[in-house]
């Protein structure tokens, strides 16, 4: 279904990035996982080491993965280009980031596993210009413990594309899943791509 500009909602552009052929893991509990195995000491160990500290209390309406903040990292920026998430993300919908054109960048992701193991986290982002789709990412973040400190992703290094023809404003919608098709968190933000910082 599209909505009045003909763009798909995230919902549904989530699923064309499922491979068919991939199937999940079997769904288990951070209390199931710890009581596998608890007589061999050795694999006891091992899953302490991968596990960290587990909280050892979760507020019970907190979610399970919980998306706190999203960095654009260019060393040639003038200052931090950030995104809080913990707020109202709707209102990221009405901001525009700047970036110069040409200069290499990365995405940086910071969010926190609260309560179960989570199976296979992405990042994903559709690029639009114009309301017509120009791009799509999609990264695989990977699988998570619940612990105290927060997690960060970092996207590979990307340019900023560069010319006189792709200067402009383009309407980004990203959203962070998983194996089950949970949507942890979505949001829309813009990016005008300038011929200089302050133009």
């Amino acid at each position: 279904m599209a909505d009045k500009d003909g763009i798909k909602p995230i919902e549904d552009e989530a699923e064309d990035e499922t491979d068919l052929n991939y199937k999940a893991p079997e769904k288990k509990s951070l209390q199931e996982i710890q009581e596998l195995d608890k007589d061999d000491e050795s694999l006891c160990k091992y899953k302490q080491a991968l596990l960290g500290a587990v909280p050892d209390t979760v507020d019970p309406n907190a979610p399970n993965v919980q998306v706190m903040r999203m960095d654009l990292i260019c060393e040639d920026a003038p200052g931090p280009i950030t995104m809080d998430l913990t707020g109202n993300v709707a209102a990221l919908k009405e901001k525009t980031f700047v970036m110069k054109e040409g200069l290499c960048y990365k995405i940086k992701i910071t969010f926190k596993v609260n309560k179960e193991i989570v199976s296979g986290l992405r990042y994903i982002q559709h690029t639009f210009r114009t309301g017509i789709k120009v791009d799509k990412e999609t990264h695989m973040v990977g699988s998570y413990g619940p612990r105290i400190e927060p997690y960060e992703f970092l996207t590979p290094l990307e340019e900023a594309p560069k010319g006189m023809f792709v200067r402009g404003t383009y309407h980004m919608k990203s959203w962070f899943t998983d194996d089950d098709k949970t949507n942890h968190l979505a949001w829309e933000w813009n990016l005008n791509i300038k011929k200089d910082w302050k133009e």
